[in-house]
């Protein structure tokens, strides 16, 4: 990573591409009728963000490994539920609609021609690869995220942020620490607990029985984090109640590990690439053969204009 200056926009690329799938009619194909409606929902999605954000450094950040053994390990349950096929090496695989898997390659390879700087990192999510960019960046952070797990990384006083589709990315919930407090009762750093006490069924994480998102909320105003709330446990004196001593000393085991699953990763060896926006093309010839394959057509003339300017 070399250095970044300026605005640094770090786009979760699978949540997005994601979302532009199920937003955008299958109906938009190559000319071959291959679907390409998150390839170029994706081309949108960019061109609206960088026209509205004018960010100076953009990144593509995505999944190496959505599911990395070192978190599984930990909790076998994590993401467990979303496991298409378990492979013996490398990756499990993740079950994503039979329309959409064809379409991940093609939206490489067209960022790569662009020449927008797309990373992965072996046995890293793209949450960690994220993670690590905002820990490294001596400027203001846009997240463009629809996953609230990045909400632990909104920091008012380094100027991180996440940006939130509500609708598209045309509306977007600008998320900082007062948007935090406000629906959930803590900052960005208390995010991470609140998010590992409550659990998460979608993430396969079981959470602490009976404390949902306002008691996790209560619990941590009262004891500060989830030391201070572990704390209290042993604290015969603190004001938790007998039910919930029993059940977060019964939780003690997934409490112990929670943590370095919930928490994103800031750590991560990211290469040695160039985050600037781009103004023209990396590989004009490849992007233009791209372009007539898949039929990317005003998608893709819209972002190549935006960035231009």
């Amino acid at each position: 990573m070399r250095g970044v200056t300026g605005r640094l926009m770090l786009l979760d690329t699978a949540s997005l591409y994601f979302r532009a799938y199920f937003g955008v009619p299958d109906s938009v194909r190559a000319p071959d009728g291959t679907p390409v409606n998150a390839v170029r929902g994706l081309l949108d999605f960019i061109d609206r963000l960088v026209r509205d954000h004018r960010p100076d450094q953009l990144v593509a950040c995505m999944d190496a490994d959505w599911r990395p053994q070192w978190r599984v390990e930990l909790i076998p349950s994590y993401k467990a539920h979303r496991v298409a096929e378990e492979h013996a090496v490398g990756p499990d695989e993740e079950e994503v609609p039979d329309t959409l898997s064809p379409q991940v390659p093609v939206i490489e390879a067209v960022l790569d021609a662009v020449g927008i700087a797309r990373v992965g990192v072996a046995g890293y999510e793209a949450d960690d690869v994220i993670g690590t960019f905002t820990a490294r960046a001596k400027g203001p952070v846009d997240i463009v995220t629809g996953d609230r797990d990045l909400y632990q990384l909104v920091d008012d006083a380094r100027g991180v942020r996440v940006l939130y589709p509500l609708k598209g990315v045309g509306t977007l919930q600008h998320t900082d620490e007062a948007v935090l407090r406000e629906k959930y009762g803590v900052g960005g750093s208390g995010y991470a607990d609140l998010a590992l006490l409550r659990g998460d069924p979608s993430d396969g994480l079981p959470g602490v029985p009976g404390v949902g998102e306002k008691t996790a909320a209560k619990l941590l105003a009262e004891f500060g984090d989830l030391a201070g709330i572990l704390a209290a446990v042993e604290d015969r004196r603190s004001k938790l109640t007998p039910t919930q001593r029993r059940r977060l000393d019964e939780a003690r085991p997934y409490l112990a590990v929670a943590p370095k699953v919930v928490k994103v990763a800031d750590d991560v060896p990211l290469p040695d690439v160039s985050t600037a926006l781009p103004r023209a093309p990396r590989d004009p010839a490849a992007l233009e053969a791209l372009a007539a394959r898949w039929g990317l057509g005003g998608s893709l003339e819209r972002l190549l204009t935006t960035l231009a300017t």
